[in-house]
């Protein structure tokens, strides 16, 4: 799964007439500290907060994604470069043209499928994580059919007729070709992945509350360096600053004035200017694990339909949170949350609150499940979601709040503060 956004392209802008140096980009090195916003210079970094992922965790990942593919009736699970790859092995693989997979068989060992050129790279990965030595890597060479090595590794391992559940963002090529190896049938590994991933244990609570506050602090401090003239993406790039003054990669989309009541907002160049109203929407990893926070501020005075219009969102947002609990079902959020919005005169329905209140999140800033009409899946302790209600007035103005919330054993709580006001949003 792939987020709603790769933070908008803005983000990535930069700032040199504003601070008389270069800025980081992603290319360049970053500016002098002593040329950074004095906010911004003053944040210290978090990075060591941060705890990686053991092998340990990841083997116990393993041991519970065998328990449910005997549950589900799978023989093996087939995953490619992304997340769950990541997830379960620690081995960080990009997509391409060319498979690399990972086999991970319902009992004996795991083995990979990688390109002949790839093998070592590969083979690194594979034995400094979970899989360990006895991972067996296949390789193919250019002019080969990889499957036909996937068809080996299966058989060595008894599965010459298999049922394999292929993660849902493995390609469709990927998949149809495993489906055409000989008495194998290939099915979703949803139930499997969602069924491992959807419930965060402690670590990853702890690294996804670290990246909210990470996220929070960052923002307030770009907030405080605000200046009248500037556009929005010599605004965003004080996020992505600040984000790396405290030791992360982050960034923001931000959108300013009529533009804030489009949710994912324009490309148009847009200049901060007294009285407007910016949204603001983004996040970072904290050793893989997302943020997504959403804050709305005035640059200087807020009219009072501005603030009539917050007063109104902050309580849809906290109405979100105050209902949810174990148990509940996930629509059971969204309805709480579209009723003050509706009720308030912001309505019928989707008319201004145009989207869900929430989706899950972990390791992808977007993941299983999500606060929907219709999803009547049971809230459990450990998901992880965001509470995002927003009021949306097409040639006016937006106003989104989005905080990160646990789902605890009696209730919910957000890792960060709510925002206060439009003038006072930290």
């Amino acid at each position: 799964m792939s987020s709603r956004r790769d933070f908008i392209a803005t983000s990535a802008a930069g700032t040199a007439g504003m601070f008389g140096a270069t800025t980081f980009t992603g290319e360049q090195a970053p500016i002098a500290a002593e040329d950074l916003p004095p906010a911004i210079r003053a944040l210290k970094s978090m990075k060591a907060l941060a705890k990686p992922i053991t092998i340990d965790e990841r083997r116990g990942r393993l041991q519970k994604a065998r328990e449910l593919m005997r549950a589900n009736g799978h023989d093996a699970l087939l995953l490619t470069g992304g997340t769950s790859m990541e997830y379960f092995t620690g081995i960080r693989w990009g997509l391409s043209e060319r498979l690399l997979a990972a086999v991970i068989p319902v009992t004996g060992s795991a083995f990979l499928v990688t390109p002949k050129f790839e093998e070592e790279r590969a083979m690194e990965q594979a034995h400094q994580g979970p899989l360990g030595r006895e991972a067996d890597v296949f390789a193919w060479e250019e002019n080969e059919n990889p499957y036909t090595l996937m068809a080996k590794g299966l058989k060595a391992r008894g599965l010459s007729t298999a049922t394999i559940g292929a993660e849902e963002t493995v390609r469709f090529v990927f998949a149809d070709g495993a489906a055409h190896i000989p008495a194998v049938k290939v099915v979703s590994g949803t139930p499997v992945t969602a069924g491992c991933r959807t419930v965060k244990d402690a670590h990853e609570v702890a690294l996804m509350r670290l990246a909210s506050q990470v996220t929070l602090k960052a923002y307030e401090a770009a907030w405080k360096s605000l200046k009248e003239g500037m556009t929005q993406a010599d605004f965003a790039n004080l996020v992505q600053l600040a984000h790396r003054q405290l030791g992360y990669d982050g960034s923001a989309g931000v959108q300013v004035g009529k533009y804030s009541a489009l949710p994912h907002g324009s490309t148009t160049p847009q200049v901060i200017r007294e009285g407007a109203i910016l949204l603001i929407d983004g996040g970072c990893k904290a050793e893989g694990y997302s943020s997504d926070l959403s804050r709305t501020f005035v640059m200087g005075k807020a009219t009072q339909r501005m603030k009539d219009v917050f007063e109104v969102e902050h309580r849809a947002q906290t109405a979100a949170v105050r209902i949810a609990r174990p148990g509940l079902a996930c629509e059971a959020v969204d309805a709480a949350a579209r009723k003050v919005i509706t009720d308030a005169g912001f309505g019928p329905d989707y008319k201004y609150f145009s989207h869900r209140v929430g989706h899950g999140m972990g390791m992808d800033g977007h993941e299983w499940p999500y606060l929907v009409r219709g999803n009547k899946l049971p809230l459990a302790p450990g998901m992880v979601f965001s509470d995002e209600p927003g009021i949306y007035i097409p040639g006016e103005f937006g106003i989104r709040l989005e905080d990160d919330m646990l789902i605890t054993q009696s209730g919910a709580e957000l890792f960060t503060p709510q925002s206060e006001s439009l003038e006072k949003p930290f």
